[in-house]
């Protein structure tokens, strides 16, 4: 992740989000990827639970 973004994260208005990393399997080829999306802090559970 760049500076940039890690610092923006770091100050008051981003520590209502946090980046969340996700490992998913592919159907196609059976290989694991990573899906990383940056949510609101209430949405965390949210996008663990969907597949």
């Amino acid at each position: 992740m760049a500076k940039k973004v890690v610092a923006t994260l770091q100050k008051g208005e981003g520590r209502g989000y946090a980046k969340v990393i996700k490992m998913v399997k592919s159907p196609k080829t059976g290989a694991y990827c990573f899906k990383e999306e940056i949510v609101p802090n209430e949405q965390v559970k949210d996008f663990f639970a969907k597949k």
